[in-house]
């Protein structure tokens, strides 16, 4: 039967007594309770919390601190009697197009687990709530002990990142049309992408790492048999960062491709300028000659008519026979 701890806003409230009394707000602190297994919950934490949580499990100094600090880097830290996890995951702001990564903590041990900033993510928080009103999710969930739930709940946070790897496929099908389409100026689009890949990997690929080291440790802590959960956990896990590798190498080919087609658009127009350019050289060199302010053959003192239609045609035969030079070595 689930026990709550402090503040909640879930259906289930109850003020536990253990809580330290204080004049203070209660404690942002929530807790699921199954046999001998107890999950606390920690949405946001602050040095109150942080002081609770150690004078509570005894956890080391050293591990607090990396929970209170912003920027840590995924890891599995080993203490006497419990793990220490730290897990990232992607965020993404619709809004402003950026992604980032969050961070969220576990504690784990034999009759507990505790995770810190968990409920940042929905299907996690989700989770939580269908364990705290369903018995049966309850059952399911932690009734065979502290390493399985954690299983579950990686396991959760695999399943819900799907639907962004279909999303970030999509947006290549989209950057790949853009990029061969002329009227689109694709570099933007590549550059806005490639920076979410990146911090996509900079998420999964470590995580992968813990899980590789996690199956051995966590196998104390679980009533079952793991391997066939882990097995099928890991086939997830090198799916996402294997299509990660090849999202990053089909977008560093588009960002090459679109420079390329972008060079070429380019020299299209400076061939054409300077073959205009080289054509109307007559022009201005026969035009200069007579514009100058010296006698000349044809010039305004003795020229006509004559004259001024004779230039007109030489003008147009050297630029007709520039034109037909430049047709016969393909340059046009």
């Amino acid at each position: 039967m689930a026990k709550l701890l402090g503040f909640n806003k879930g259906p289930e409230k109850k003020k536990n007594s253990s809580l330290p009394e204080t004049t203070d707000s209660p404690l942002d602190i929530t807790t699921i309770t199954w046999g001998d297994l107890t999950w606390v919950n920690v949405p946001r934490p602050t040095e109150r919390e942080i002081e609770w949580l150690a004078a509570t499990y005894n956890f080391h100094p050293l591990a607090m601190d990396d929970v209170l600090s912003r920027k840590q880097i995924s890891k599995i830290d080993t203490y006497p009697g419990y793990l220490f996890f730290v897990f990232h995951h992607a965020y993404y702001q619709k809004e402003t197009r950026i992604a980032s990564k969050r961070q969220w903590f576990a504690f784990i041990s034999d009759n507990y687990i505790v995770t810190i900033n968990a409920l940042e993510l929905r299907t996690l928080g989700a989770l939580f709530r269908d364990c705290q009103a369903n018995e049966d999710t309850r059952k399911e969930y932690m009734s065979n002990g502290s390493g399985f739930l954690l299983y579950r709940i990686i396991d959760r946070s695999l399943d819900s990142y799907f639907p962004v790897l279909d999303k970030i496929l999509n947006l290549m099908e989209d950057v790949e049309d853009a990029v061969f389409d002329e009227e689109i100026e694709a570099a933007k689009e590549l550059a806005v992408l490639r920076r979410d890949i990146i911090t996509q990997r900079t998420v999964m690929f470590p995580t992968r790492e813990i899980l590789i080291e996690m199956e051995n440790k966590l196998k104390r802590y679980s009533k079952i048999d793991m391997t066939a959960y882990y097995s099928d956990l890991m086939d997830h896990m090198d799916k996402i960062c294997n299509t990660l590798d090849e999202c990053k190498e089909m977008i560093e080919v588009y960002k090459d491709t679109d420079y390329t087609l972008a060079t070429n658009r380019l020299n299209k127009v400076m061939r054409v300028l300077t073959i205009i350019s080289t054509i109307t050289l007559p022009f201005l060199a026969i035009s200069g000659i007579y514009g100058m302010n010296v006698f000349a053959p044809g010039g305004i003192e003795k020229g006509n008519t004559t004259t001024f239609v004779v230039l007109i045609v030489l003008m147009f035969a050297i630029a007709g026979a520039m034109l037909y030079y430049f047709r016969r070595r393909r340059w046009l």
